[in-house]
């Protein structure tokens, strides 16, 4: 891969991203690759793209690239070349550590190192990046928890710091009956009824997610996925291969691998 000057980058990334949808639909064929936050780790970054950048394989990121681990600035600059030169291929969805310059938060040791002038520059980069993949076999991905939305295709309209952002790329999801389960250090909380209600609205049968490193792997009937991709929480990093040519009704259906 030949590196390209940053300030580049950020200008092909940012026309790139613009012509995109904040809802990306996959299509039929193939298989997807589902990594969870890499906060930092360069090296999952690198063992994922070199087992599956390849056919028959797509690869989707659920944000959280930088902050808690050593190679913030590295593994970014990494994924963005990577979408520049496979766009196609792989897709770099937001978390909320790629929100900083929308809601502040801390420890944010990344966006700490950077000067003024870096941090808008990345800001409004992730700020184009976008909020969910869907696939026609009832699979929904993306960082935190499913907006509350009159249809799925509405989530290309979610708007930067609003409710629905917030649970986007905020929201957690706690293994109770309730819909709405609280806010928690700025994280919206909530439990099996909103879960049940969304996916169903939704008509979705699994969702794909990470942002909780402690999260149960599996939630609601084995419907709700949790994956973590980064050693800066866990010795154990996850990643998950949807097959997109055949039905998924639990996450059962989905192979969980170790990296």
């Amino acid at each position: 891969m030949i590196e390209m000057n940053l300030g580049k980058l950020f200008e092909k990334m940012s026309k790139v991203l613009e012509k995109g949808s904040r809802l990306i639909h996959l299509p039929p064929q193939g298989k997807v690759v589902f990594v969870g936050d890499t906060h930092g780790d360069l090296d999952a970054s690198q063992q994922v793209i070199q087992r599956y950048l390849k056919s028959p394989y797509r690869i989707v990121f659920l944000g959280d690239y930088v902050d808690r681990g050593p190679y913030s600035k590295e593994n970014i600059q990494y994924l963005l070349e990577l979408k520049w030169n496979h766009p196609e291929e792989i897709f770099l969805l937001t978390g909320n550590h790629e929100g900083f310059m929308t809601k502040e938060f801390n420890p944010a040791n990344f966006w700490d190192s950077i000067s003024f002038e870096e941090k808008e520059e990345y800001g409004l980069l992730f700020s184009k990046f976008p909020f969910a993949i869907t696939t026609q076999n009832g699979i929904l991905a993306l960082h935190g928890v499913p907006p509350d939305l009159k249809s799925i295709e509405e989530i290309s309209r979610v708007a930067l710091g609003d409710e629905n952002w917030d649970r986007i790329v905020w929201g957690d999801f706690v293994e109770n009956e309730m819909d709405y389960a609280g806010n928690l250090w700025g994280r919206p909380q909530f439990g099996r009824q909103y879960f049940n209600r969304l996916m169903e609205r939704y008509q979705k049968q699994v969702l794909i997610r990470s942002h909780q490193p402690h999260a149960p792997l599996m939630m609601f009937d084995n419907r709700c996925m949790t994956i973590f991709t980064s050693q800066a929480y866990l010795p154990i990093r996850t990643i998950a291969i949807a097959d997109l040519e055949k039905e998924v009704r639990t996450a059962e259906d989905i192979v969980l691998e170790r990296i």
